[in-house]
């Protein structure tokens, strides 16, 4: 008996062992597994402002797991120092390769310019500036009023017309990054915007020959809208109310413009016929002839009563 139950109790042990031995053998494989699968990434110790070229003492390296690595990671904090963030990069940010400029760029604004690109600085005050909106990173287009040339169809009037669309604010003042505090945005005295070029060249004339003025819209928007300007003549013409949009609503979501009602025409209408002279004297009508009477019969059935009629 007590054979059996030392049996028992060893068989017992071995199986709990067994059972042991299989779970701890499979933890350290998935731990394994899940070691090789991770990946060293330099990320943000402390918050990049825009522009700072970044120094060793501002970046560290964590593990992440691939599936959760972005693209364009950095494994060594040796490849980053000396590069420029173009963009805010916040602590424990990864850094990727399109959040920093080339190797190479200096510091500042100049980092912030694509290739092809120029940046250009106009003179604004409350009014063009829109009231210190237009900040880094807003979308304008720049509307210009002035006196065409004279052999421009005769027309002696200042026009106003959008010589540029869809441009980006880089810097307003000596800012490139969107100010904390709404008093300063209010008392930039000049806007630098992202230009082309040949867009240069047309701002440069605008400025000189012109007023310029600010339009904001919204970073959604990059339609291309061709407009013909605007005269004193036609603006004196007035123009029909329109239904007012939802904020942020996109072309499709707007209420359609109601349309012109059509001006009213007016029909000659044709003269009337005199017809013929007829008598109006009512005809008299002949009395209507009594039905003749029909056959009819009475029959008793028993307390009931009723009539026959006879064709």
């Amino acid at each position: 008996m007590r054979n059996k139950r030392m049996l028992v109790v060893l068989g017992g042990a071995t199986v709990f062992g067994l059972i042991a031995a299989v779970a701890v053998s499979r933890y350290l494989s998935s731990a394994q597994a899940l070691t090789n699968n991770m990946h060293t990434v330099v990320v943000a110790k402390v918050e990049v402002p825009l522009g700072t070229k970044l120094v060793s003492e501002q970046l560290t390296t964590v593990q992440m797991p691939s599936d959760a690595t972005p693209d364009g990671i950095f494994e060594s904090a040796d490849k980053v120092v000396g590069r420029v963030a173009v963009v805010n990069i916040a602590a424990r940010e990864p850094l990727t390769d399109y959040k920093l400029a080339p190797e190479g760029s200096a510091a500042g604004l100049s980092a912030m310019i694509p290739e092809g690109y120029r940046a250009m600085t106009v003179k604004v005050d409350d009014v063009v500036g829109i009231s210190g909106f237009a900040r880094p990173g807003t979308l304008v287009d720049v509307v210009v009023v002035i006196q065409p040339t004279e052999n421009n169809g005769g027309n002696q009037g200042p026009i106003s017309k959008i010589v540029l669309q869809n441009i980006k604010v880089l810097a307003s003042g000596q800012n490139i990054d969107k100010p904390k505090d709404d008093r300063e945005a209010q008392s930039v005295r000049a806007v630098t915007l992202q230009v082309t070029p040949e867009q240069t060249e047309k701002l440069a004339l605008a400025a000189t020959e012109g007023k310029l003025q600010l339009v904001m819209r919204n970073s959604v928007d990059q339609g291309d809208e061709q407009t013909q300007g605007v005269d004193k003549r036609m603006l004196l013409g007035g123009e029909r109310a329109r239904p007012v949009p939802e904020p942020g609503s996109i072309k499709s979501e707007q209420p359609k413009p109601v349309a012109p009602a059509p001006a009213p025409t007016f029909m000659r209408r044709p003269r009337a016929q005199v017809a013929a002279p007829h008598d109006e004297t009512p005809k008299a009508t002949p009395p209507a002839t009594p039905p003749a009477p029909r056959a009819s019969v009475e029959v008793i059935e028993g307390a009931k009563k009723r009539n026959v009629d006879f064709p």
